[in-house]
């Protein structure tokens, strides 16, 4: 079935994926910067009382500090998701599709680039974290982009809202309506 509003109508959103991308990444490095220039290491202020402070910290691991001996594992991880993303982005033809795997794309980047270039070695590097909520790790913008990006994915996916901007239900529909009498009987023929 053929029309005017066909996924290859759409246009694509690659440029929109990566604005977002670059969005989040400067947003993570400004907001770094700011910290390394104003906190000195375990440092905290009171931003909202107790229900949101700023604390300089450099986790070296993954969320919660985990496998900080392993830190060349997440550079080479974060490194591959950001490729990942780059080549999916190509097929991104929805906004809501473009922002949500940009956010994951900066927030990914933002990490990386700390790991990358950042002490106590290149590939090696601590990730500045400096966000405090009360009963969470310490994080920072990079991680807020990755995990409102994988909420907004399980939205899309809920919502049956493909990469290209069709609906998942359409295609069901599509497939079911195609098909001949030898394709609903198993091919046995009647």
């Amino acid at each position: 079935m053929t029309t005017p509003d066909t996924a290859e109508a759409r246009p694509r959103r690659y440029l929109l994926l990566l604005s977002v991308a670059l969005a989040a990444v400067l947003a993570d490095l400004a907001t770094k910067q700011w910290v390394l220039s104003t906190f000195s290491e375990g440092e905290s202020v009171d931003v909202v009382g107790g229900l949101l402070q700023f604390t300089l910290v450099y986790n070296t691991g993954a969320a919660f500090s985990l496998g900080t001996d392993h830190t060349w594992v997440f550079t080479a991880i974060a490194t591959v998701v950001v490729g990942v993303i780059a080549y999916m982005g190509l097929r991104v033809r929805n906004v809501w599709w473009g922002v949500t795997l940009g956010l994951m794309m900066g927030g990914a980047a933002g990490n990386l680039l700390d790991r990358l270039f950042r002490d106590p070695a290149p590939l090696h590097g601590a990730v500045v974290d400096f966000i405090r909520v009360p009963y969470w790790p310490v994080f920072n913008i990079a991680d807020s982009c990755v995990v409102v990006g994988a909420c907004l994915v399980v939205l899309l996916t809920f919502r049956g809202i493909n990469l290209d901007g069709s609906l998942a239900a359409d295609e069901k529909k599509d497939g079911r309506a195609g098909r001949s009498d030898e394709d609903t009987d198993g091919g046995r023929g009647k």
